[in-house]
């Protein structure tokens, strides 16, 4: 990947995850903001992603990488890198989901789910607040969940590695804040993508499209949000934000009880 010459003015980001639902979301809002793109996915679709970026006005730079693998991880920050610019803003989004029983669901899956939404995360947030330190600016998004506010039964893994991202998150911001680098935890709750469908949770209530957020609204808040400054955002409509206020007094044994009626298989 090399830069091109017009774009030196414009802001670069990175997007991980961006291959589709909010991530391609949220590559979309930064262009349309005019910034610059590095665009990471695991699929063919990462390149129909930085071709439909590219007709914003913008440079968008495709990078194939599966970031459960520390290799990939490097890979990718090797491609950000060698353009030779600053990086401006890092977004943080790559996530899987493991639908079912914890005792059906093969280890090798409840692993492969941690090494993409924790150790990815907390490798790629190494590589970029070293690199904003210096420079004392920066801003960083990094997607968690609703989940992270209460029990998940049948999502087992991945409501407490959402939790692990959005206390890495607060943690870290308290950490570089002075540095002049903020840090943002978007927390989406259910919406309309890929996501529950790939997690194998099609038999689900969460299986439904028709009553989840809209996912550009989600990402559209997680951006606003980012460029404020704000230390976390829940992303959705009124009742989500409502829902995660109730979480908050409600007793664990009640929420897992309810997010088990929903992402029990039938």
């Amino acid at each position: 990947m090399t830069p091109a010459a017009n774009s030196a003015h414009r802001p670069l980001a990175l997007v991980t995850g961006a291959s589709g639902g909010i991530g391609l979301e949220i590559a979309r809002e930064l262009a349309r903001r005019g910034h610059d793109l590095v665009v990471t996915g695991r699929s063919d679709r990462t390149d129909s992603a930085a071709e439909e970026l590219r007709r914003l006005g913008v440079e968008a730079h495709a990078v194939r990488a599966d970031l459960a693998h520390y290799d990939d991880v490097e890979q990718l920050w090797q491609q950000t890198t060698v353009l030779g610019r600053p990086l401006e803003i890092a977004v943080l989004n790559a996530g899987v989901g493991v639908g079912g029983a914890f005792a059906d669901i093969d280890l090798a899956e409840d692993l492969k789910l941690i090494d993409l939404n924790v150790k990815s995360v907390v490798h790629l947030a190494k590589r970029v607040v070293v690199d904003m330190i210096p420079r004392r600016r920066g801003r960083i998004l990094m997607t968690s969940s609703v989940s992270a506010t209460l029990p998940t039964p049948y999502e087992t893994t991945y409501g407490p590695s959402r939790a692990f991202v959005y206390m890495f998150a607060e943690a870290l911001r308290a950490e570089v804040l002075e540095h002049g680098i903020t840090v943002t935890a978007l927390l989406p709750g259910a919406t309309d993508s890929d996501f529950h469908a790939n997690a194998g949770m099609g038999n689900t209530r969460f299986g439904d499209n028709s009553w989840k957020n809209d996912k550009r609204l989600v990402a559209r808040q997680g951006v606003d949000a980012l460029l404020a400054g704000k230390d976390a955002v829940v992303g959705g409509d009124r009742a989500t934000k409502f829902a995660v206020l109730r979480n908050r007094f409600l007793p664990e044994r009640l929420k897992a009880a309810k997010h088990a009626r929903m992402a029990r298989p039938s």
